[in-house]
């Protein structure tokens, strides 16, 4: 089953996605105003068995996508977790002793089919192509045999990345990873029921058709279980929190001269077993 977030005449639902648009689901939770709430109440179940032998609500030339959770408390992504995306660098280092974390705001990303914004600014917009985990359970300092039990849901992310502002001050990413509607979630979630929906997850982004990037999550440098675990470390996290685990080699910035991002071009971020996240890119106006 795959829930989506979309607006209809600027109102905002939530449901379920089936063959020609979407089964609306908030109208049956008026407890559940969002995905988030769903979650923190453990209520993807009470979903899935809501939209049994509902039909079409919303036909898809109708809505408009919008973020999976509208508003997480955090988002947190990992940098540098494919081997051959730390190679990239070139610096001569092995692969990093603990995961480079880096935090995004909700206004940054915009939804599935949704246009990208690339700003007046800068004309360095990257693509990273990333799979999505969505925290469904409290929880600090948890152990990573514990750790996939905090996971409620899957999705898929663009990263997309302003790359002379990544480096615009002296020590920080924050500028460059934070340009609004600079990246995309979703289409969906997909619920998290097995660890089986985690392994050898093909990842591929595509621009223009063209295939950039292409790995295999089984071959992150930090696992997933890792990732979670480590993050509690230091932060509590909460029901509809956002981590974007990290893209493999092929960003634009890695080309020969660079690929950046223009206005016109599409990009899809694909994953084995959750879906394809598309979207075109348009000039800041």
């Amino acid at each position: 089953m795959k829930f989506a977030t979309y607006r209809i005449n600027n109102k905002t639902f939530y449901g379920a996605k089936i063959l020609g648009g979407m089964i609306a689901l908030s109208p049956k939770f008026p407890n559940w105003p969002t995905l988030r709430e769903v979650i923190e109440n453990n209520g993807l179940n009470s979903l899935e068995l809501a939209s049994e032998g509902m039909s079409l609500t919303h036909k898809d030339e109708d809505i408009i996508y919008e973020i999976p959770i509208t508003r997480p408390e955090k988002i947190i992504c990992v940098g540098v977790n494919y081997p051959d995306r730390n190679a990239e660098y070139k610096d001569g280092k092995a692969a990093p002793t603990y995961p480079s974390l880096f935090i995004r705001f909700a206004k940054t990303f915009v939804g599935h089919k949704c246009s990208i914004i690339k700003p007046t600014i800068s004309d360095q917009l990257d693509y990273e192509g990333e799979v999505v985990l969505i925290i469904g359970k409290e929880g600090r300092h948890i152990a990573r045999e514990n750790a996939l039990d905090h996971i409620a849901a899957l999705s898929l992310s663009n990263e997309g990345t302003i790359r002379d502002w990544v480096r615009h001050a002296k020590f920080n990413v924050t500028q460059g990873k934070n340009f609004e509607s600079s990246g995309a979630i979703g289409p969906w979630i997909i619920p998290f029921k097995s660890k089986e929906q985690l392994k050898n997850i093909e990842l591929i982004t595509r621009v223009n058709g063209e295939v950039r990037q292409k790995d295999n999550t089984d071959r992150m440098i930090f696992s997933f279980d890792y990732i979670i675990n480590y993050i509690s470390t230091f932060v509590t996290l909460v029901p509809g929190d956002v981590i974007i685990t990290g893209t493999p080699t092929g960003a634009g910035a890695r080309f020969d001269p660079p690929k950046w991002l223009k206005s016109g071009d599409v990009v899809e971020v694909e994953a084995s077993g959750i879906g394809i996240l598309k979207n075109d890119v348009k000039d800041e106006v």
